[in-house]
Protein backbone atom coordinates (compact mmCIF):
# COMPACT_ATOMS: atom_id res chain seq x y z
CA UNK A 1 0.00 0.00 0.00
CA UNK A 2 2.72 2.69 1.06
CA UNK A 3 4.75 1.85 -2.82
CA UNK A 4 0.96 2.82 -4.17
CA UNK A 5 0.71 5.81 -2.27
CA UNK A 6 4.53 6.72 -3.33
CA UNK A 7 3.91 6.35 -6.88
CA UNK A 8 1.02 8.65 -6.03
CA UNK A 9 2.59 11.33 -4.57
CA UNK A 10 4.97 10.93 -7.74
CA UNK A 11 2.49 11.56 -9.60
CA UNK A 12 0.82 14.61 -8.10
CA UNK A 13 4.83 15.90 -7.49
CA UNK A 14 5.20 15.56 -11.77
CA UNK A 15 1.77 17.50 -12.37
CA UNK A 16 2.32 19.95 -10.46
CA UNK A 17 6.44 20.39 -11.33
CA UNK A 18 4.43 20.66 -15.37
CA UNK A 19 2.02 23.02 -14.49
CA UNK A 20 4.96 25.41 -12.87
CA UNK A 21 6.99 24.69 -15.30
CA UNK A 22 4.69 25.68 -17.86
CA UNK A 23 3.60 29.15 -16.26
CA UNK A 24 6.99 30.18 -15.96
CA UNK A 25 7.29 29.22 -19.41
CA UNK A 26 4.33 31.23 -20.53
CA UNK A 27 5.42 34.09 -18.47
CA UNK A 28 8.78 34.47 -19.96
CA UNK A 29 7.54 34.48 -23.65
CA UNK A 30 6.13 38.24 -24.84
CA UNK A 31 4.38 36.87 -28.10
CA UNK A 32 1.22 35.76 -28.05
CA UNK A 33 1.05 32.76 -31.10
CA UNK A 34 4.46 31.72 -29.68
CA UNK A 35 2.51 31.12 -26.03
CA UNK A 36 -0.42 29.44 -27.96
CA UNK A 37 2.40 27.13 -29.34
CA UNK A 38 3.69 26.10 -26.38
CA UNK A 39 0.26 25.33 -24.61
CA UNK A 40 -0.39 23.35 -28.31
CA UNK A 41 3.01 21.65 -27.57
CA UNK A 42 1.87 20.71 -24.08
CA UNK A 43 -1.26 18.74 -25.45
CA UNK A 44 0.92 16.93 -28.78
CA UNK A 45 0.68 13.69 -27.42
CA UNK A 46 3.85 13.41 -29.92
CA UNK A 47 6.27 15.62 -27.64
CA UNK A 48 4.47 14.86 -24.52
CA UNK A 49 7.08 13.19 -22.38
CA UNK A 50 4.45 12.59 -19.86
CA UNK A 51 3.05 8.54 -21.27
CA UNK A 52 6.93 7.64 -20.92
CA UNK A 53 7.10 8.52 -17.24
CA UNK A 54 3.57 7.56 -16.35
CA UNK A 55 4.72 3.91 -17.69
CA UNK A 56 8.13 3.90 -15.69
CA UNK A 57 6.30 4.58 -12.28
CA UNK A 58 3.17 2.48 -12.53
CA UNK A 59 0.40 4.74 -14.53
CA UNK A 60 0.10 3.15 -17.80
CA UNK A 61 -2.43 4.18 -19.75
CA UNK A 62 -3.26 7.36 -18.19
CA UNK A 63 -2.79 9.48 -21.24
CA UNK A 64 -3.28 6.68 -23.73
CA UNK A 65 -7.35 7.26 -24.08
CA UNK A 66 -6.42 11.23 -24.10
CA UNK A 67 -4.06 10.53 -26.97
CA UNK A 68 -6.87 8.69 -29.01
CA UNK A 69 -9.17 11.19 -28.56
CA UNK A 70 -7.22 13.98 -29.68
CA UNK A 71 -6.31 11.51 -33.08
CA UNK A 72 -10.54 10.95 -33.35
CA UNK A 73 -11.31 14.87 -33.45
CA UNK A 74 -9.02 15.12 -36.43
CA UNK A 75 -11.15 15.85 -40.19
CA UNK A 76 -10.36 13.88 -42.11
CA UNK A 77 -9.02 10.81 -39.56
CA UNK A 78 -4.90 10.00 -39.64
CA UNK A 79 -5.99 6.25 -41.04
CA UNK A 80 -1.48 5.93 -40.48
CA UNK A 81 -1.51 7.63 -37.06
CA UNK A 82 -4.75 5.92 -35.73
CA UNK A 83 -3.10 2.58 -36.89
CA UNK A 84 0.01 3.72 -35.28
CA UNK A 85 -1.86 4.11 -32.46
CA UNK A 86 -2.93 0.71 -32.30
CA UNK A 87 0.04 -0.93 -32.66
CA UNK A 88 1.84 1.28 -29.17
CA UNK A 89 -1.53 0.66 -27.20
CA UNK A 90 -4.34 -1.41 -26.13
CA UNK A 91 -7.49 0.61 -27.71
CA UNK A 92 -9.92 1.73 -25.20
CA UNK A 93 -13.27 -0.39 -25.57
CA UNK A 94 -14.82 2.78 -25.82
CA UNK A 95 -13.42 3.39 -29.18
CA UNK A 96 -12.36 -0.17 -30.37
CA UNK A 97 -15.17 -0.85 -32.77
CA UNK A 98 -15.32 3.03 -34.06
CA UNK A 99 -11.20 2.56 -34.42
CA UNK A 100 -11.32 -1.18 -36.44
CA UNK A 101 -14.35 0.34 -38.64
CA UNK A 102 -11.98 3.01 -40.00
CA UNK A 103 -8.90 1.06 -40.43
CA UNK A 104 -10.27 -2.01 -42.02
CA UNK A 105 -12.12 1.29 -44.70
CA UNK A 106 -15.63 0.69 -43.62
CA UNK A 107 -15.49 4.04 -42.25
CA UNK A 108 -13.91 6.60 -44.66
CA UNK A 109 -11.32 8.67 -43.12
CA UNK A 110 -14.23 12.17 -43.61
CA UNK A 111 -15.91 12.05 -40.36
CA UNK A 112 -18.85 14.17 -41.79
CA UNK A 113 -19.67 10.89 -43.95
CA UNK A 114 -19.99 8.59 -41.26
CA UNK A 115 -23.85 8.20 -40.79
CA UNK A 116 -24.55 8.56 -44.37
CA UNK A 117 -21.54 5.45 -45.31
CA UNK A 118 -23.31 3.77 -42.14
CA UNK A 119 -27.13 3.84 -44.00
CA UNK A 120 -25.13 3.01 -47.22
CA UNK A 121 -23.92 -0.35 -45.27
CA UNK A 122 -27.32 -0.94 -43.32
CA UNK A 123 -29.00 -1.05 -46.77
CA UNK A 124 -26.26 -3.46 -48.42
CA UNK A 125 -26.65 -6.06 -45.61
CA UNK A 126 -30.49 -6.00 -45.58
CA UNK A 127 -30.41 -6.42 -49.55
CA UNK A 128 -27.51 -9.43 -49.53
CA UNK A 129 -29.87 -10.68 -46.63
CA UNK A 130 -33.32 -10.56 -48.62
CA UNK A 131 -31.60 -12.08 -51.12
CA UNK A 132 -30.55 -15.48 -49.26
CA UNK A 133 -34.07 -15.48 -47.90
CA UNK A 134 -35.67 -15.66 -51.92
CA UNK A 135 -33.21 -18.10 -52.55
CA UNK A 136 -33.61 -20.03 -49.62
CA UNK A 137 -30.11 -20.57 -48.39
CA UNK A 138 -30.95 -18.88 -45.12
CA UNK A 139 -34.01 -18.73 -43.12
CA UNK A 140 -35.82 -16.98 -40.00
CA UNK A 141 -33.61 -19.60 -37.81
CA UNK A 142 -30.31 -19.71 -39.25
CA UNK A 143 -27.76 -18.66 -36.91
CA UNK A 144 -26.03 -15.58 -37.72
CA UNK A 145 -23.03 -16.90 -37.85
CA UNK A 146 -23.97 -18.95 -40.78
CA UNK A 147 -25.58 -16.29 -42.34
CA UNK A 148 -22.48 -14.01 -42.73
CA UNK A 149 -20.70 -17.14 -44.29
CA UNK A 150 -23.61 -17.08 -46.90
CA UNK A 151 -23.42 -13.10 -47.36
CA UNK A 152 -19.71 -13.18 -47.78
CA UNK A 153 -20.21 -15.83 -50.32
CA UNK A 154 -22.45 -13.92 -52.29
CA UNK A 155 -20.93 -10.84 -52.07
CA UNK A 156 -17.88 -12.63 -53.21
CA UNK A 157 -19.29 -14.56 -55.88
CA UNK A 158 -19.07 -17.87 -54.38
CA UNK A 159 -21.82 -18.80 -53.08
CA UNK A 160 -22.25 -22.52 -54.40
CA UNK A 161 -25.63 -23.73 -55.74
CA UNK A 162 -28.16 -25.25 -53.51
CA UNK A 163 -27.74 -28.78 -54.67
CA UNK A 164 -24.02 -28.53 -54.23
CA UNK A 165 -24.05 -27.21 -50.30
CA UNK A 166 -21.66 -29.85 -48.61
CA UNK A 167 -20.05 -29.03 -44.93
CA UNK A 168 -17.48 -26.33 -44.50
CA UNK A 169 -14.34 -26.52 -46.00
CA UNK A 170 -11.54 -25.45 -44.00
CA UNK A 171 -11.24 -22.14 -45.73
CA UNK A 172 -15.41 -22.00 -44.30
CA UNK A 173 -14.50 -23.38 -41.09
CA UNK A 174 -12.10 -19.99 -40.50
CA UNK A 175 -14.69 -17.48 -41.57
CA UNK A 176 -17.36 -19.28 -39.23
CA UNK A 177 -14.56 -19.31 -36.37
CA UNK A 178 -13.52 -15.53 -36.60
CA UNK A 179 -17.00 -15.07 -36.90
CA UNK A 180 -18.67 -16.74 -33.59
CA UNK A 181 -15.40 -14.75 -32.14
CA UNK A 182 -16.56 -11.30 -33.38
CA UNK A 183 -20.31 -11.93 -32.16
CA UNK A 184 -19.16 -12.10 -28.80
CA UNK A 185 -17.51 -8.95 -29.20
CA UNK A 186 -19.79 -7.27 -31.40
CA UNK A 187 -23.58 -6.61 -30.39
CA UNK A 188 -25.08 -5.42 -33.61
CA UNK A 189 -25.40 -7.76 -36.76
CA UNK A 190 -24.88 -5.25 -39.70
CA UNK A 191 -21.16 -3.76 -37.48
CA UNK A 192 -20.51 -7.62 -37.28
CA UNK A 193 -21.08 -8.68 -40.35
CA UNK A 194 -18.86 -5.82 -41.80
CA UNK A 195 -16.09 -6.20 -39.20
CA UNK A 196 -16.10 -10.34 -39.90
CA UNK A 197 -15.63 -9.55 -43.59
CA UNK A 198 -13.39 -6.85 -44.14
CA UNK A 199 -11.22 -8.46 -41.08
CA UNK A 200 -10.92 -11.46 -43.43
CA UNK A 201 -10.40 -9.78 -46.35
CA UNK A 202 -7.74 -7.56 -45.59
CA UNK A 203 -6.23 -10.26 -43.43
CA UNK A 204 -5.83 -12.84 -46.51
CA UNK A 205 -5.19 -9.91 -48.93
CA UNK A 206 -2.18 -8.24 -46.35
CA UNK A 207 -1.16 -11.41 -45.30
CA UNK A 208 -1.83 -14.63 -47.34
CA UNK A 209 1.15 -15.14 -48.85
CA UNK A 210 3.13 -14.75 -45.19
CA UNK A 211 1.21 -16.93 -43.22
CA UNK A 212 2.98 -20.19 -44.91
CA UNK A 213 5.97 -18.79 -42.96
CA UNK A 214 4.70 -17.92 -39.50
CA UNK A 215 5.70 -21.31 -38.24
CA UNK A 216 9.26 -20.46 -39.55
CA UNK A 217 9.33 -17.56 -37.47
CA UNK A 218 8.01 -19.41 -34.47
CA UNK A 219 10.58 -21.45 -34.73
CA UNK A 220 13.23 -18.99 -34.68
CA UNK A 221 11.99 -16.43 -32.11
CA UNK A 222 11.54 -19.83 -29.39
CA UNK A 223 14.99 -20.38 -30.37
CA UNK A 224 15.78 -17.47 -28.95
CA UNK A 225 13.69 -17.29 -25.65
CA UNK A 226 14.08 -21.18 -24.76
CA UNK A 227 16.14 -23.07 -26.97
CA UNK A 228 15.69 -26.73 -24.64
CA UNK A 229 11.74 -26.18 -24.85
CA UNK A 230 12.42 -26.05 -28.26
CA UNK A 231 14.71 -28.89 -28.45
CA UNK A 232 11.97 -30.92 -27.04
CA UNK A 233 9.23 -29.82 -29.26
CA UNK A 234 11.16 -31.45 -31.84
CA UNK A 235 12.57 -34.86 -30.18
CA UNK A 236 8.66 -35.03 -29.60
CA UNK A 237 7.83 -34.45 -33.07
CA UNK A 238 5.05 -32.25 -31.64
CA UNK A 239 6.70 -29.05 -33.71
CA UNK A 240 5.33 -29.46 -36.98
CA UNK A 241 2.13 -30.56 -35.21
CA UNK A 242 1.33 -27.85 -33.45
CA UNK A 243 -2.40 -26.21 -34.05
CA UNK A 244 -1.27 -23.82 -37.14
CA UNK A 245 -4.26 -22.87 -38.32
CA UNK A 246 -5.65 -21.95 -35.08
CA UNK A 247 -3.01 -19.92 -34.44
CA UNK A 248 -2.39 -18.31 -37.70
CA UNK A 249 -5.71 -18.82 -40.01
CA UNK A 250 -7.98 -18.21 -37.48
CA UNK A 251 -5.59 -15.45 -35.68
CA UNK A 252 -6.79 -17.47 -32.27
CA UNK A 253 -10.22 -17.31 -32.77
CA UNK A 254 -11.71 -19.99 -30.31
CA UNK A 255 -8.27 -20.71 -28.86
CA UNK A 256 -8.54 -17.09 -26.67
CA UNK A 257 -11.25 -15.77 -24.67
CA UNK A 258 -12.80 -12.70 -26.35
CA UNK A 259 -11.08 -10.23 -23.73
CA UNK A 260 -8.05 -11.09 -24.89
CA UNK A 261 -8.31 -11.94 -28.26
CA UNK A 262 -9.79 -8.48 -29.24
CA UNK A 263 -5.82 -6.97 -28.23
CA UNK A 264 -4.54 -9.04 -30.33
CA UNK A 265 -6.47 -8.25 -33.35
CA UNK A 266 -6.01 -4.91 -31.93
CA UNK A 267 -2.54 -5.26 -33.56
CA UNK A 268 -3.53 -7.47 -36.78
CA UNK A 269 -6.35 -5.23 -37.49
CA UNK A 270 -3.75 -1.94 -37.48
CA UNK A 271 -1.15 -4.02 -39.63
CA UNK A 272 0.46 -6.70 -37.68
CA UNK A 273 0.59 -10.51 -38.74
CA UNK A 274 3.89 -10.95 -36.44
CA UNK A 275 2.37 -10.42 -33.19
CA UNK A 276 0.49 -13.97 -33.86
CA UNK A 277 4.05 -15.39 -33.96
CA UNK A 278 4.97 -13.75 -30.58
CA UNK A 279 1.49 -14.75 -28.88
CA UNK A 280 2.04 -18.43 -29.58
CA UNK A 281 5.72 -18.34 -28.45
CA UNK A 282 4.49 -17.22 -25.26
CA UNK A 283 2.03 -19.72 -25.14
CA UNK A 284 4.60 -22.08 -25.45
CA UNK A 285 6.37 -20.50 -22.59
CA UNK A 286 4.04 -19.71 -20.37
CA UNK A 287 2.73 -23.75 -20.22
CA UNK A 288 6.74 -24.58 -20.31
CA UNK A 289 6.99 -26.83 -17.62
CA UNK A 290 3.31 -29.08 -18.27
CA UNK A 291 4.86 -29.68 -22.11
CA UNK A 292 8.09 -30.97 -21.03
CA UNK A 293 6.64 -33.37 -18.86
CA UNK A 294 4.70 -34.62 -22.19
CA UNK A 295 6.23 -36.84 -24.35
CA UNK A 296 3.29 -37.77 -27.20
CA UNK A 297 2.58 -35.15 -29.74
CA UNK A 298 -0.51 -35.88 -29.82
CA UNK A 299 -1.03 -35.12 -26.26
CA UNK A 300 0.96 -31.34 -26.86
CA UNK A 301 -1.03 -30.56 -29.74
CA UNK A 302 -4.47 -31.54 -27.86
CA UNK A 303 -3.35 -29.33 -24.78
CA UNK A 304 -2.83 -26.35 -26.63
CA UNK A 305 -5.70 -26.99 -28.81
CA UNK A 306 -7.65 -26.97 -25.72
CA UNK A 307 -5.79 -24.46 -23.82
CA UNK A 308 -7.00 -23.22 -20.16
CA UNK A 309 -8.54 -19.53 -20.45
CA UNK A 310 -7.59 -18.49 -16.99
CA UNK A 311 -4.33 -16.87 -18.21
CA UNK A 312 -4.78 -15.58 -21.07
CA UNK A 313 -4.37 -11.66 -20.21
CA UNK A 314 -0.99 -12.04 -19.06
CA UNK A 315 0.00 -14.74 -22.03
CA UNK A 316 -1.11 -11.67 -24.33
CA UNK A 317 0.24 -8.86 -22.38
CA UNK A 318 3.72 -10.65 -22.57
CA UNK A 319 3.54 -11.30 -26.16
CA UNK A 320 2.84 -7.71 -27.32
CA UNK A 321 6.00 -7.02 -24.68
CA UNK A 322 8.10 -9.83 -26.77
CA UNK A 323 6.64 -8.71 -30.40
CA UNK A 324 7.79 -5.11 -29.03
CA UNK A 325 11.03 -6.44 -28.46
CA UNK A 326 12.05 -8.02 -31.46
CA UNK A 327 9.88 -5.63 -33.72
CA UNK A 328 10.72 -2.29 -32.11
CA UNK A 329 7.51 0.12 -31.36
CA UNK A 330 6.36 2.29 -33.93
CA UNK A 331 7.27 6.01 -32.65
CA UNK A 332 6.49 8.06 -35.69
CA UNK A 333 3.03 9.10 -35.08
CA UNK A 334 1.77 9.12 -30.97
Amino acid sequence: MRGTERLFQQWCTLKSLEGACLVMTLQEVPNKGTREQILNMAEDPQRNFRSAYYEKVGFRGVEEKKSLEILLKDNPLDVEKLSTFSQRFPLPSMYRIHVWKVLLGILPPHSDSHSLVAQYRHEQYMDVTAALLAMRFVHAATPYTERYLRMHQLENQQLPRRSELTQPGEEDEDFLAIARAMEEIVDDPVDCYWLIRCFVNQFNHKFGDSIPHLPKSLEHFLSQEDSRLLAHMKATGSLVMLPYSLWFRRCFAGCLPESSLQRVWDKVISGSCKILVFVAVEILLSYKIMLLGMSRPETIVNFLSNMPQENTDAIVTKAIDLWHKYCGTPMHSV
